[in-house]
Formats: C-alpha cells, structure tokens, sequence
C-alpha cells in the first residue's frame, strides 16, 4: 500500500516512475519546478507514447510564493485549411489518420513559454540537460508498460494502416509484450535536434519544414504557416474562493471552470464526511450541474459566450447548489468525451510548485506518426463539428475543447496544493473527489488511492451511466442505485478508467508531501 511521501528541498510526482526521476534529478542538480516539468515532460512522451506526445498539446499553472498563479495555455489551433469545405463528404471529422491531425501541436510551445516565465528565478541549465535524458530513452529503448500493450492490442485495428503508427510502435507487425524493448530513433533525433537548435525549432526551424511537408503529403490540413504562426500564451486562470483556500484552473478552451464548478456547488451542500452516500451522490450530482454548464459555454476563446468566471459568483453557485436534489439523482443522458493524458506536479526547494497535463487526446491521438521525425500526432480536432449551429463548430484558427486542466490551490494559512489527473470526463471528477477528501480531513495518499468513481464513459464505452471501482461497500452501491443513479461496478479494484491521478502539498514549513495513484506506474521522488 502507497504513502504518504514527504521531503523538503522538493518533490516531484508523475504516473511514470522514469519521469518522476527525471524531475527529480534537474531538482537535484539545481534546476527550478519549470526545468525539472520539461525535462519530465520530455520523458514521459518517450516512455508513455499512448497517453502523450511532442506532437499533442499542454497546460501550465505555476506559482512562485508571494505572487498570483501564472497559466500557460499551449493549445494548437485548427489550421488555416480546416473549414467545413475541407472535410466535404464527410458527416465528422475522421478520429484517425491524417483528417484527424488538423491542430497545431502546442505543448513544445508551452515548455519554451513555461522556461520563460521562470527566467527571472536564477541561471537556467542547459536546454540539453533538461533532455538528456528523454533523448536517450528514445535511442536506447523503452519498456513498454502493461498499460501501453493492453491499449495497442485494444485498439490495433484502428491504429495498424495509419501512417507511421506500425512501423514506429509495432515489431514485426506486433504488438510488443510488456516487459519488451522499444526503441524510437526518430523521435530521438528530434529531441536531441530540439537540444542543439533550440524548442523554436519545432515551429519555425528545420523540424518545422520537415514536419508541415509530410503532414500536406499525407493529406493533413496542416501546413508550415500554421506552425510558424504559432505561440503558447500566458492567460489568466480561473479561480474559486473556497473557506480557507482560493482553487485556480485553467479558464477555456478547457473544461478547467467544470472542475472549479463541482467543488463551488459541493462547499455548498454542506457535507461532513468522506466516502458515505451524501459525499458521493453530492459530488455526482455537483458534476452534472458542471457539465451542463460546461457544455454551453467552454469553446474557443474567442467565442465563449460569457465571462466563465461570472459562474464562479457565489449567487450562482449559490442557484447551483439549490438544483441538487440530496437524495435523487438526476437523469443523466449526456454524451461524454474519451481522453488519454498524463498530469504530473513538481515543488522545488524554494517553495516554487508547477501543476501540469499533456495529452494526445485519444490513444497514440491521430495514430499518424511523422516517419521523418517521430512525431507522433494528436487527434484533439476531432472534438469541433461539422455542423455550423454547433458550439464546437469547426472554423480556421480555432481552438478545440480541451479536457485537460490542472489544478492549484493556495490555502491562506500558506499551504500550497498541486493536483491532478488524466482521464477526459473523469478528470474534474477526480479532482473533485481528491480535493474534498483531504478538505475533510483525509490522508493524502490516502485521498487518492481510495475507491473512485466516473459519471461517463469507459474506455472503449460511450455509456454514460455512473462507474464505480469495486471497492466501493455493497451498502452504498445499493443507496445509490435506490437514489435513482445507473450503476455499473467494475471488475477492478484499482480502474485505468479512473485516471491516473496525483498531488503534492507544501506546508509552510517547507515540508512537502507527495502522493501518487496505484492505478498508473507512476511514483513520487524527492530531495
């Protein structure tokens, strides 16, 4: 059973062990929070191919003591070419393949905005040490995780013709076996290519060129002025006065204001205890008023119909509030968005924390892997519509609905919480459910590896009924069900479904705690 990890010149926490230790060791040789996220995200797009990649998108929160959150937003937008014209003859955007791959991939744009911000801190180290050690992961070879063999042999079919995926992720034809060696050449090159020229590169270098010829001759709709015309903004983050904290999340394209929502309208059903019913049927119900809300207004930027913030007033949240029935369940027809992505928190010594996710969207994203340099595509334009009434409806220049959103939260007494999770719909649901457990006086540790749920879909699934690991009591299975709610109990104790979640907690003593989820491969290191 995990615990509660503590430390004092910092502590990092990933859902994969490798990248983890990859944080921890900038830390060690005396980088900063940001140094010590790229070079963990840089490794965890080597070693975690079919939750992330260089070639997806990313979002920043970071906060040094004394001063007011910073949010990046790294979110590429649809190209230049990606109207409705283009994709005649076709009633949705293809999920796979090169009609899939129609945003510009953000998150490198986010680590070069993300070093910025954190110039002013002291020296920086070098941009080659920071991927060292992703590059060479990618020339030795990576263990493929069970995670990983699991999700390519589910969905191979959809994945084997895609341009650049077998040849890159399969041997011989295969899928490889856990516990079997991976190597990725290419990916390598440009990595250590981003290390020499610099993270610019990727958009208006070398890389670039190479990267915007082969999406056009594969039938992308991407092209080289959608790359060039590209940089990760520093946005204000939403936030939520809470008793004693203030909670920030990312204001749109993402689904940050949801996740600030749920834990705005449960304050205000007044429960006591962790894990009974009123807990559990609290927080469902707080997601479903979220998500209705979510669902009108998170889009674009530049199309959001009114301020997300005005929802965080406390009258309407108040209003909110008064809609939840504390013992009916509301029906709950609602579609649900799949997603795979990776969360992972850093603290450094001088109390500096980063809250940070990084995705492809679906699995291994578009599947189009870019033979010149590795690249590996996201698919997260599938998420706008062809239909032009839509609120997601797809037009050039536009950013797409985005799950991801991390989360911070600065308590007044100066404590400072960074958390976190994968998983799309699930993700303000996890956060949700961490939050309020420690709020009512869990463990850490404990506030994540305790049983989980999902309102929405599975893996592989679209239903959107209420999905409860199997560690949840027979009795409180039972109460909601006569509430009203569609369950389903999983077969798993410990479910992927319920994301991989983590956090870290600095007190004002400097003393750091860290936890990580049993459910991912991930670990918590520190100093």
């Amino acid at each position: 059973m995990l615990k509660t990890t503590h430390a004092t010149n910092g502590l990092f926490v990933a859902p994969h062990h490798l990248a983890a230790q990859a944080g921890r060791d900038v830390l060690k040789a005396g980088g900063n929070a940001v140094e010590a996220m790229v070079a963990a995200a840089a490794t965890i797009a080597v070693v975690y191919p079919h939750m992330n990649a260089i070639g997806g998108d990313g979002f920043w929160l970071i906060h040094e003591p004394s001063k007011t959150p910073v949010a990046i937003d790294a979110c590429g937008p649809s190209a230049a070419l990606a109207s409705r014209d283009f994709y005649a003859g076709h009633e949705q955007i293809p999920s796979r393949g090169p009609l899939a791959a129609l945003t510009v991939a953000g998150t490198i744009g986010g680590w070069a905005k993300a070093l910025e911000v954190a110039a002013p801190w002291g020296k920086a180290l070098p941009l080659a040490d920071l991927l060292a050690d992703a590059i060479g992961r990618a020339r030795s070879g990576i263990v493929v995780s069970r995670s990983q063999a699991h999700l390519k042999r589910v969905k191979l079919q959809e994945l084997r013709d895609v341009p650049g995926f077998a040849e890159t992720f399969l041997v011989d034809g295969q899928v490889p076996d856990e516990g079997s060696l991976l190597r990725l050449p290419a990916l390598a090159a440009t990595l250590e290519r981003l290390a020499s020229a610099g993270l610019d590169d990727f958009y208006r270098g070398e890389l670039a060129t190479a990267m915007a010829a082969e999406l056009e001759q594969l039938g992308s709709p991407l092209r080289l002025a959608d790359l060039q015309g590209y940089r990760a903004q520093v946005v204000t983050p939403l936030q939520l006065r809470l008793g004693d904290a203030t909670l920030y999340n990312m204001p749109p394209p993402t689904q940050g204001l949801a996740s600030l929502l749920i834990l705005g309208i449960f304050e205000r059903l007044r429960v006591a205890e962790a894990e009974g019913f009123a807990h559990v049927h609290g927080l469902v119900e707080s997601t479903k008023q979220a998500f209705m809300i979510r669902d009108r207004v998170v889009t674009d930027p530049g199309r959001v119909p009114s301020d997300p913030q005005g929802f965080l007033d406390p009258t309407q949240l108040d209003e909110l509030a008064a809609a939840v029935d504390p013992e009916q369940a509301l029906p709950w027809p609602r579609p649900a968005a799949p997603g795979d992505t990776i969360w992972m928190g850093c603290i450094d010594s001088e109390g500096r924390a980063v809250s940070f996710i990084q995705s492809v969207y679906w699995e291994f994203g578009s599947g189009v892997v870019l033979r010149s340099t590795g690249v590996n595509w996201q698919n997260r334009g599938i998420s706008f519509s062809l239909d032009p009434t839509a609120v997601q409806a797809l037009e050039p220049g536009r950013k797409p609905f985005h799950t991801l959103n991390p989360a911070l939260a600065l308590f007044d007494d100066g404590r400072t919480l960074s958390y976190g999770t994968m998983g799309g719909e699930g993700q303000p649901q996890t956060q949700a459910a961490v939050f309020s457990r420690y709020r009512l006086g869990s463990d850490l540790q404990a506030a994540i590896t305790a049983p989980r749920w999902l309102l929405g879909r599975t893996w592989g699934d679209v239903s959107t009924s209420l999905k409860l690991e199997s560690r949840f009591p027979a009795e409180l299975v039972a109460q909601l069900r006569a509430a009203g709610h569609v369950v389903d109990v999983l077969d798993e104790a410990f479910s992927d479904t319920m994301g991989h979640a983590g956090a870290l907690l600095r007190h004002p003593s400097g003393v750091i705690e860290g936890a990580a989820d049993p459910r991912s491969d991930g670990s918590v290191c520190g100093l």
